[in-house]
This record gives structure tokens, C-alpha cells and sequence, in this order.
């Protein structure tokens, strides 16, 4: 086993939010964030938009998996919408994003978010669109 990363191309935005890459695979994507005060909104509770982020990023995973090691895919979201379904003061929130179906240009997902205890807290749907060179499983060399 190895401790390098599922996805070793930096993201920034992650990083400020502490999400987390746990599993990835043609077509799913587990994203997870251990959600404490820096996550909360006025009333205590975790902000929508990081809920709204894990869908968007495992969701966008779902879609930009690459079988050849090095190389990326990138993508841009066109439609994301999400319904939240409880509420989470702090603890381990874990999103999975599966595609739905994919055409040449466009892939369409759906994805769930859990609180620590399994529960759904959120869920939505959304639409990517592959950026050029990244159509195919094969992506393109990072600087391509």
C-alpha cells in the first residue's frame, strides 16, 4: 500500500475547507471533511456551502478519474443543485458522487452527503462539462 495520494494534482480549495480524497474509481468518488467551528455558520451548524462543495467536488471526481498515473482530467460545472436534509453541528461528513450518464462533452452525477452516523444530510444532482483533452479516461500530461 501506498501513502501517496489518490489524486496528487493540488487543489487549493480543498485544502481550505480539509476535504479529503477517501476513494476513487471510474464513475464514484467518496470525498470526506472532519467539520468542526471553522465549518459553522451563525446558528452553530455546518455552513450549506461546505455541503454544497462536497457534492461538487465528489461529484466532479465522479466524472474526472484517469487510468493512466500522472495524467489529469479537468472539468467545469454547469448546473448544481442540492437539498439539505438535516443539519450537522460538527463530525465527520463523508459525500459520494456517482455519474449518472456521460455523453462526449457532458457528464451528469448524482451525490449524497452523510453525517457520522450514516444519516443523509444532503443530497443533489449536477452537470460537468469535460474541458479539452479530458474527453477521454486517458486525460492529458498535467502541463497539457
Amino acid at each position: 500500500m501506498t501513502d501517496a495520494p489518490l489524486d496528487p494534482h493540488p487543489a487549493p480549495f480543498h485544502d481550505l475547507l480539509g476535504i479529503e480524497l477517501v476513494e476513487w474509481r471510474d464513475g464514484f468518488a467518496r470525498v470526506a471533511v472532519e467539520a468542526g467551528s471553522r465549518h459553522a455558520n451563525r446558528s452553530g451548524i455546518v455552513h450549506g456551502g461546505v455541503m454544497l462543495s462536497l457534492i461538487d467536488q465528489a461529484a466532479a471526481y465522479a466524472g474526472l478519474w484517469c487510468s493512466v498515473p500522472g495524467n489529469i482530467r479537468r472539468a467545469v460545472t454547469l448546473d448544481l443543485d442540492c437539498r439539505f436534509t438535516g443539519q450537522v453541528a460538527s463530525g465527520r461528513l463523508v459525500a459520494e458522487g456517482r455519474v449518472v450518464t456521460r455523453g462526449r462533452n457532458i457528464f451528469f452525477c448524482r451525490t449524497e452527503v452523510f453525517d457520522a452516523a450514516g444519516t443523509v444530510v444532503a443530497f443533489g444532482a449536477s452537470t460537468h462539462r469535460w474541458r479539452a483533452g479530458s474527453e477521454t479516461h486517458e486525460g492529458q500530461p498535467p502541463g497539457g
